[in-house]
């Protein structure tokens, strides 16, 4: 075995073996997630978020593709380096960009299942996450017949304790809601 099919092999054979391995962790349930307090606040939308992912598949795609169309190159031209080397490198660049289109497609699917953080402006909801006096906690409410958990402050700057009963007054900041506490007799 000549050098050069040598490294294709052995591309082929790590880009492949990953591939298997990540397969098999994900057909048995087992998610690459980490856990809300390691990743702190992330926008998965975000396209530095779409590359780190990308880059980990797309290096073990680039390999996998770069040994096994190296390796058929090989086969077909035997001794023929300078265009095995293009075909391969040429198939790992296509294999990459062809996983970058798949995640761009499947970010345009995603929905943050509020389009309009305005439809929330008179609705009720419960805490679901303490909001201190001048921070910001989390809501749980329905919304176009949706149940979401979204970002909220209080209106009177005070502290307003999880399961408390909650009313939306107005969408300050893009899509942090105005929220103020609703009197158990308003409700009787």
């Amino acid at each position: 075995m000549d050098p050069l099919e040598l490294i294709f092999t052995i591309c082929a054979a790590i880009g492949g073996g990953l591939f298997l391995i990540r397969l098999i962790l994900q057909l048995v349930g087992f998610t690459f997630d980490l856990p809300s307090e390691q990743m702190g606040d992330v926008d998965l939308s975000s396209t530095d978020a779409s590359f780190k992912m990308l880059s980990v598949l797309g290096a073990v795609a680039f390999l996998m593709m770069f040994g096994l169309a190296g390796r058929a190159m090989l086969a077909t031209l035997p001794g023929q380096a300078v265009p095995a080397l293009g075909v391969a490198v040429a198939a790992g660049l296509f294999s990459t960009w062809m996983i970058a289109k798949m995640f761009t497609a499947m970010m345009k699917l995603q929905s943050g299942g509020l389009s309009n953080p305005q439809n929330a402006v008179g609705r009720e909801g419960t805490v679901y996450l303490n909001i201190p006096a001048n921070d910001t906690g989390k809501v749980r409410i329905s919304v176009n017949g949706r149940l979401s958990v979204l970002d909220a402050r209080s209106e009177k700057r005070e502290a307003i304790a999880t399961g408390t009963r909650v009313r939306v007054v107005r969408v300050a900041d893009g899509n942090n809601l105005m929220v103020e506490a609703v009197n158990q007799e308003e409700n009787a």
